[in-house]
């Protein structure tokens, strides 16, 4: 196999207990080789637990402004890698990872490490369940979920493109900013210029969503907490 490099997400790590947030991560334009490949071009990764913590939901969502005619790839490799420990600073333990293929007849198959397998038309809203019930696959056309205030954003990037002569940084490069310019970068990302609600400009957009629950023992054996990130691989 020879990893193409369309996109490598790599996502803050979760606490697999009854305490869950979600995390996300969103890439939306690419340059020429994702975009003449988009069924290998991921555009988000969400990752989070269930609301009674037994089970971790990944979600990779393909191709922007997918249609009808969209298929997932009979030539790629579709990896949620996971890697888990049991504290956050402890080294990572080996990855368990995800794997999901397609045929031409778009029919998947996924493993979930060495314990789990199912096949199958998983694009019924019910999805496709493994023997053994650890591991449930969805994959179809779905509303793109990520909200993108392009505008706010915008005006955002242009204020602090004015202040940047005068910014400071520490030795990560993060800028030092007071408190009273974070929130209005904060604020203006959440607002149009004019200070008005912010517009989703992905909705009505559709992606090509592979959802995927696998059961929180099949990622946890070093420990609760599991870090999440995904890519696509070509063969």
């Amino acid at each position: 196999m020879k990893h193409r490099g369309f996109i490598l997400v790599t996502l803050a790590m979760l606490a697999v207990t009854a305490a869950y947030r979600p995390v996300h991560a969103a890439d939306h334009a690419d340059g020429p080789a994702a975009k003449n490949d988009p069924s290998a071009d991921i555009t988000d990764v969400f990752a989070w637990m269930s609301a009674d913590a037994r089970k971790l939901y990944l979600v990779m969502d393909l191709v922007r402004n997918a249609s009808t005619q969209s298929k997932f790839s009979d030539a790629v490799q579709y990896v949620f890698h996971t890697t888990s420990r049991a504290k956050f600073g402890d080294p990572a333990s080996p990855e368990v990872d995800i794997i999901c293929t397609f045929d031409a007849a778009q029919t998947v198959q996924c493993w979930a490490g060495h314990e789990s397998y199912v096949t199958g038309n998983a694009s019924d809203s019910a999805g496709i369940t493994s023997g053994d019930g650890k591991l449930r696959v969805f994959t179809g056309l779905r509303d793109d979920p990520f909200f993108f205030n392009l505008d706010g954003f915008k005006a955002t990037g242009k204020a602090v493109a004015h202040a940047a002569s005068s910014l400071t940084f520490d030795a990560a490069g993060c800028p030092a900013l007071d408190q009273a310019t974070a929130t209005a970068l904060v604020t203006q990302l959440k607002t149009t210029p004019s200070g008005g609600p912010a517009v989703d400009n992905f909705a009505h957009f559709n992606v090509l969503a592979l959802v995927v629950a696998v059961d929180k023992s099949v990622v946890t054996k070093n420990g609760p907490i599991v870090a999440v990130s995904g890519s696509t691989y070509r063969q």
